[in-house]
């Protein structure tokens, strides 16, 4: 696929944070990034991405797996003599893999609240039905005394 008639490249640039440079840092004020400029940009990144991409597959393919991992894509980075990039990698990676660990223990929390919800009402449930059970029990050796008198009496 030719990078140019990608649907990706040819809308990505419109989207793309060009008023920011590399770490978030702001372009100087005054600089104005062209149409023909933000494509290039953008292909470029494409390319980037890609072979960033397949220099990881390399390594994950040496390690007899199909699936890319966060080292992987350090290593590559290293292959490709992008070292300074490094240490901003891995703290980025740092600070998803902290998010990441904010939702999951969020979303056991909801998950183990909503148990204990629904463990609280089951036992209520038990015991209304317990009680209920006891009520029954309660009433049924009454009827049978109610019957037993009459049946004296006559």
């Amino acid at each position: 696929m030719h990078l140019g008639t990608s649907p990706f490249c040819r809308t990505s640039w419109r989207c793309s944070p060009l008023n920011s440079a590399p770490g978030g840092e702001q372009l100087p004020d005054g600089v104005n990034v062209s149409k023909e400029a933000r494509r290039a940009i953008s292909q470029a990144a494409s390319v980037f991405v890609l072979y960033a991409t397949s220099c990881a597959n390399n390594f994950a393919m040496k390690a007899k797996r199909k699936t890319l991992n966060a080292a992987d894509v350090l290593a590559a980075m290293e292959e490709m003599e992008f070292e300074r990039f490094l240490e901003p990698l891995r703290e980025a990676l740092e600070v998803y893999k902290k998010g990441q660990k904010g939702k999951k223990e969020v979303s056991e929390q909801k998950r183990k609240d909503k148990e204990k919800k629904t463990d609280s009402e089951n036992d209520k449930s038990r015991e209304e039905e317990e009680e209920e059970e006891e009520e029954r029990m309660e009433e049924e050796p009454e009827a049978e005394n109610d019957g037993e008198e009459e049946e004296v009496e006559n």
